[in-house]
């Protein structure tokens, strides 16, 4: 497969099953034993923060093979302001084909299109190595503070990107995590029976 053969467009109601499938697999006990990736994306289709226009799928030769997605928030800054952005996530590409390119094209697009709907920029947890690649910078040269980390605590997960240059000049502060994103491990278990049957490892590296 190559990455140019692809086409990005956005998720429709058909999808929904394998759209979810695709993030249970991508997500399978990569941050902790099962997932609950498949079940988050489930609920926030109908957070009203959830941004349809921003709702994307990679597909090639009619298969999904990646997602992304984004959820309306707001960093709550010092000076009493309510400064919106936006969050992102899941996003993700199937097992088969992650480090190929892929991800940063479906990133890419997904970011240059919140551009164009006038978002001012993008804060989320990921991996500075891979989304670095994309212009994203540790939030705290930002200024902006992940809500509920004590201030000496490593918080190197928390990117920014801003999408209109200077957008948060001028702008301290702390930024909320949607609520839609906090699911309870009984509901994941019960939406999971939905799928079929795979073992729960924990490993390495895992961080719940």
């Amino acid at each position: 497969m190559n990455k140019n053969d692809c086409i990005i467009r956005l998720e429709n109601e058909n999808d929904f099953r394998e759209v979810e499938n695709l993030v249970r697999e991508a997500f399978w006990n990569v941050y902790r034993p099962g997932c609950s990736e498949h079940y988050v994306i489930h609920t926030l289709r109908d957070d009203p923060a959830f941004v349809r226009k921003l709702d994307f799928v990679m597909e090639i030769d009619g298969k999904i093979i990646g997602q992304n997605m984004f959820m309306e928030t707001v960093i709550n800054s010092d000076d009493g302001r309510i400064i919106p952005v936006l969050t992102m996530g899941p996003v993700c590409i199937t097992p088969e084909l992650q480090r190929k390119g892929y991800g940063k094209k479906l990133l890419d697009y997904s970011l240059e299109k919140a551009a164009e709907l006038g978002y001012g920029a993008v804060l989320f947890e990921g991996s500075i190595a891979f989304y670095g690649k994309s212009g994203f910078d540790y939030a705290r040269n930002f200024n902006i503070r992940y809500h509920d980390l004590p201030e000496d605590a490593d918080d190197s997960f928390f990117l920014c990107k801003e999408l209109v240059e200077g957008y948060l000049d001028g702008v301290t502060g702390i930024y909320q995590t949607p609520h839609g994103y906090y699911v309870s491990d009984d509901e994941v278990e019960e939406f999971d029976r939905l799928f079929p049957e795979k073992v729960k490892l924990k490993l390495p590296g895992q961080i719940f």
